[in-house]
C-alpha cells in the first residue's frame, strides 16, 4: 500500500510539473500571462484610438504579441496613420508599434 501511495504522489507531481510547463511561453508563443497582458494592451490601444475623433477605429485593426503592437487597416491620410502610431506608443506597456496602415 505504501508503494502505491508513493507512486500516486510521483504521478501527481509529474502532472503538476507538466501542467505548469504547458503555460510557459517561447519566442514564438505566449504564456498564459503574456496572452492576458496582450489582450489588455490591445484593448487599451483600441480605446485610445476610439477616443480620438480624427481616427475611424473601425478601419484600424490592432493586434498585440509580447508587447509589440501591430496596426493594420486603412486610413484617410498619412497624418491619420502617424496619429494612430503616436497614440499607440503612449499606451503603457507598448514596447514597439509596427505600422501596416494603408492610406487610401
Amino acid at each position: 500500500m505504501k508503494k502505491f501511495s508513493s507512486f500516486l504522489r510521483f504521478l501527481l507531481g509529474l502532472l503538476i510539473i507538466a501542467s505548469l510547463a504547458g503555460c510557459a511561453g517561447t519566442h514564438k508563443t505566449e504564456s498564459t500571462g503574456e496572452y492576458l497582458d496582450d489582450s489588455v494592451l490591445t484593448t487599451k490601444v483600441k480605446t485610445s484610438i476610439l477616443g480620438d475623433s480624427k481616427l475611424k477605429v473601425m478601419q484600424i485593426d490592432v493586434e498585440s504579441f509580447k508587447g509589440i503592437v501591430q496596426l493594420s487597416g486603412f486610413v484617410d491620410s498619412q497624418e491619420a496613420a502617424e496619429r494612430a502610431v503616436r497614440l499607440a506608443r503612449t499606451v503603457k506597456g507598448v514596447k514597439q508599434v509596427n505600422n501596416s496602415l494603408i492610406v487610401k
